[in-house]
């Protein structure tokens, strides 16, 4: 034979082209690959247990007595298990499976989760908030050229929850509603705690507050009622000044229904939607409070992008058995059916091959062997 029949982009799925894409574009950036164990002890995410999508874990008693658990979290591992870097800031990438219960009803199944994102951890400045912010918006557009990323700030939002004495169950209501975007529900929290009408006011606008950044993010300033608010519009305003310099503002949008547990996430927080998939396919922010509880010095910020969700993608192409089906005679030379077949593979396309093509079998088109010369 002259070669081989090199794999090309073309055949892979969203998922797979979407790993490759962005392992080369986070080794670039200097992220470091991190390989996680296929099990951890169970008492990590015990402690830890509010920071995990689902608190069911698979679970089992390893040698020893310790009961361990099966990859439901790859964020916790990494920063339980990576030393700290010389730099002082750590940067590490991974492509994992999790493991967690199905969403849908809280109890049955578990299912296998495809993940690829990056950590970014330690001593933390505000270029590593904005390097991370961009290359999540550089990860939705190796994935789709219509996307969008929606953000919010837990430090905006938690400080004007503080100035309302809102607590408890009344502090939870309103972070819910304020995530379904719900101002009915809104005002009902506000009526319960006794809020004045200018408090109540500032919680159904923060809800009405949508847009692009570059459009909205000055008009935060009615939201920031105490200094340390005002500190996080000023890293808001950054980094709005910088996604603009990098000419990439436009994709990005101010939200506050983005929300996050504050007893972990301290700052930026963001999901990330592509056209075609109805949920996000990205959600990251800054942890600076699991950093803490952890024992590590520093901030953190990272992403995960949930692969499982780009299977859609992938739903035109699977509507075909094959790109092309060749059809070859009973005369025709082994040789040379092997060397069609080569040739039509060279751009990527996918084939089937036989004397005849069965009824069943869909395929874009249709080649016969008598078209090749010699």
């Amino acid at each position: 034979m002259d070669g081989v029949i090199r794999t090309s982009e073309k055949v892979l799925k969203p998922q797979e082209r979407a790993s490759l894409a962005l392992r080369g574009l986070y080794r670039a950036f200097g992220y470091k690959p991190y390989k996680m164990s296929k099990f951890e002890e169970y008492d990590l995410y015990v402690r830890n247990k509010d920071f995990l999508v689902s608190d069911r874990v698979i679970t089992f008693t390893g040698e020893g007595g310790k009961l361990l658990a099966l990859k439901p979290d790859v964020t916790l591992s990494i920063i339980k298990n990576t030393p700290e870097s010389p730099t002082g800031v750590n940067k590490v990438y991974y492509n994992e499976t999790v493991y967690r219960a199905e969403a849908v009803s809280g109890h049955g199944d578990y299912a296998e989760i495809m993940q690829t994102g990056l950590e970014c951890f330690g001593n933390i400045d505000s270029y590593n908030v904005c390097e991370v912010v961009l290359l999540a918006l550089d990860s939705l557009a190796a994935i789709s050229d219509k996307h969008i990323l929606e953000l919010s700030h837990m430090g905006i939002l938690s400080e004007l929850l503080d100035a309302a004495g809102l607590s408890g169950e009344k502090r939870a209501k309103m972070l819910s509603c304020i995530g379904e975007k719900n101002r009915a529900g809104v005002m009902s929290v506000c009526a319960q705690a006794s809020l004045d009408t200018a408090m109540t006011e500032k919680f159904t606008s923060l809800v009405s507050a949508y847009g692009k950044i570059s459009e909205v993010v000055d008009k935060l300033d009615a939201f920031c009622v105490t200094d340390r608010a005002k500190q996080a519009l000023c890293e808001l305003k950054e980094l709005a000044d910088t996604l603009e310099k990098c000419g990439a503002a436009q994709n990005v949008w101010i939200d506050f229904s983005v929300v996050n547990d504050m007893r972990y996430y301290s700052g930026i927080v963001f999901r990330g939607f592509i056209d075609s998939v109805p949920t996000g396919v990205l959600s990251g922010g800054r942890y600076d409070n699991l950093l803490a509880k952890m024992g590590r010095e520093g901030g953190a910020i990272g992403f995960a992008v949930y692969l499982d969700h780009l299977e859609r993608l992938d739903k035109k192409s699977s509507e075909y058995d094959a790109d092309v089906f060749l059809i070859y005679g009973e005369n025709d030379n082994n040789a040379d059916i092997f060397k069609a077949i080569k040739k039509l593979s060279a751009d990527g396309k996918s084939l089937m091959s036989g004397r005849e093509k069965p009824e069943n079998i869909n395929c874009r088109e249709v080649v016969y062997m008598d078209s090749f010369g010699e």
